[in-house]
Parts: structure tokens; C-alpha cells; sequence
């Protein structure tokens, strides 16, 4: 299984969101995983709860396609989740 990444800061505005959640979505689509993490430079780490949003966000965006494997959870100075291609019932 491929794992791609997408970074994020805790401060990125909406179109760059909706332009990486694109990106994903194309990730998802090919079969790959995605790994999406908010990186916290210096005292940006004070915005925790914009990371974890911003990353909760793009799983409800991602809902139909994707399912998240792990919620955001911190380490270090990243805030990190899982998301994975749904299973697809072939009949």
C-alpha cells in the first residue's frame, strides 16, 4: 500500500485547503493512503486546535470516499491522521 502526505500549517487559508483536499481526493481515488499532518513551526504550536479542525475538515470532506484510520493525534510538533480508500463491494 502507497502512503502519500499532505502537509498543512495551522494557519492555511481555505483555497489552499480545498486545492490539497483535491489533491487527496486523487490520492484516495488511486487506491493510495494519505497521510495528512498540520506541522507546528516555532509558537504556532499554541493553535492546536486550528490543527486538529483543519484536519477534521478535510475528513468530512474526504466522508464519501475515504475513511479515517486514526484521528488527529499529536506528535511532537506534528498533528497527525489516517485516511484510506473505503472498501468497494463488487457484486
Amino acid at each position: 500500500m502507497v502512503v502519500k502526505e499532505i502537509r498543512f500549517g495551522p494557519n492555511t487559508d481555505e483555497h489552499d485547503f480545498d486545492f490539497k483536499v483535491k489533491h487527496a481526493e486523487n490520492f484516495i481515488k488511486e487506491g493510495s493512503k494519505v497521510k495528512a499532518f498540520v506541522f507546528f513551526k516555532g509558537r504556532t504550536i499554541v493553535f492546536k486546535e486550528r490543527g486538529e479542525i483543519l484536519l477534521l475538515k478535510m475528513a468530512q470532506a474526504l466522508e464519501e470516499i475515504a475513511t479515517v484510520e486514526s484521528l488527529p493525534k499529536l506528535e511532537g510538533k506534528k498533528m497527525i491522521m489516517f485516511l484510506a480508500p473505503k472498501k468497494v463491494n463488487k457484486k
